[in-house]
């Protein structure tokens, strides 16, 4: 999806956001592409998020009810983040619950009541109280003792097989372990033999380099998050050791992307951890930090960020960075060159990334999380480096 962040308004355009439209007809493209790639005649489809609303606009309005087997929702706001009329929030959003769109698509189905559309298989998986956009208090949306209209249960549909795993957080729900448990015994029938990742004795690793704002060559466009490709970005990647963090030489892979902003193939090595060094015009120079892979990945992603003006003075800046989950202080065992917890993160499971601002010469900088622990230096913002430690799990 080129523009990933949902319109204010569903219905007014806004540079950078996407319509339900607009996101429905990207998602039916692509199932139209893998089922003409595979020669499968169905698809299974997973979505976190905001990913789960197009996922049901497709089956309801879009012909997907043929096209797919089985829709899995994670965490997707199903009945809104607020169901009432908010101050300074758009009754037209497709996060409305009281809204054109999801009231749309809750409109019951048959005698029962169901707000699925059948013959598809539906499941939803949702945290007991833990996802920051099913509260009824609206704190994680800027509303602070407001009432949204919503409860915890707000991501369930009535007909679905609806899950409920306690304790996790909004992104949890469907890049857990727990998460990945039920989706695969609700698809085979059977649970998995295992959630632990099995290594590969071969490590291949690829990916993209995406930008910011309307276009990601242009830095006037905006600072907003796109999944558009970043052509001339300059990616470096150096092993380093497991606890300084320093290079221990040369690169051991580089490439400059194209206008496709992929890289790669470059064969890691296992056990091994790895500095991403990437640059391009208008961004900062980004020094990624991850823990070692235990498997090959296609969908490596790097996507380049700018220092503030309010940080450009600052010594340096790390970021401690949790893409596939949330920093919560009263759940988690984590700290960040430590600091425990880290700087910015507050009980609820809100926050999914902590910053520091080290002075002095460059060093180590560590950040842990429920046993994942990576390793990375902090670099010189005078200079445009910004460091990012990563976790994976």
């Amino acid at each position: 999806m080129p523009y990933p962040l949902a319109r204010d308004d569903d219905t007014r355009a806004q540079a950078g956001r996407s319509s339900t439209a607009e996101h429905m007809a990207y998602l039916k493209s692509e199932v139209e592409k893998v089922l003409a790639r595979t020669g499968a005649s169905q698809v299974v489809l997973y979505g976190n998020s905001r990913g789960g609303n197009a996922i049901r606009n497709y089956i309801q309005n879009g012909g997907g009810d043929a096209r797919v087997s089985h829709a899995i929702l994670g965490g997707t706001p199903n009945h809104g983040v607020w169901a009432v009329h908010i101050d300074g929030l758009s009754d037209a959003s497709e996060f409305a619950g009281h809204g054109p769109f999801l009231s749309g698509l809750n409109q019951p189905k048959n005698a029962a009541g169901d707000e699925v559309t059948g013959p598809v298989k539906w499941m939803t998986i949702r945290s007991d109280r833990n996802d920051k956009f099913a509260q009824p208090d609206g704190l994680w949306i800027g509303k602070r003792g407001v009432d949204t209209g919503v409860n915890y249960a707000g991501p369930e549909l009535k007909g679905a097989t609806n899950v409920v795993i306690p304790r996790i957080d909004h992104r949890e729900t469907s890049y857990s372990p727990q998460a990945f448990a039920a989706a695969y015994e609700f698809i085979t029938g059977k649970p998995p033999a295992t959630t632990v990742i099995a290594p590969e004795s071969a490590i291949v690793l690829r990916g993209r380099v995406t930008g910011l704002g309307m276009s990601p060559t242009d830095p006037s466009s905006g600072n907003f998050a796109n999944n558009l490709p970043l052509a001339g970005a300059r990616v470096e990647v150096y092993a380093i050791d497991p606890v300084l963090g320093e290079r221990k030489g040369a690169a051991v892979y580089a490439k400059e992307t194209g206008a496709d902003g992929a890289w790669g193939p470059f064969t890691a090595q296992p056990d091994t951890r790895y500095e991403f060094s990437v640059s391009a015009p208008g961004y900062a120079h980004l020094h990624v930090y991850r823990s070692p892979f235990p498997r090959s990945s296609d969908l490596v992603t790097v996507r380049m960020r700018r220092i503030a003006d309010a940080d450009k003075n600052a010594p340096s800046i790390v970021i401690m960075d949790r893409p596939r989950g949330y920093l919560d202080p009263g759940r988690d065992k984590m700290a960040f060159d430590g600091q425990t917890p880290p700087p910015g993160a507050v009980l609820g499971a809100g926050v999914a990334s902590s910053t520091i601002k080290p002075p002095g010469i460059p060093r180590a900088v560590v950040a842990e999380f429920n046993g994942e622990r990576v390793v990375g230096r902090n670099w010189p913002a005078a200079e445009n480096h910004l460091s990012v430690l990563e976790l994976s799990y």
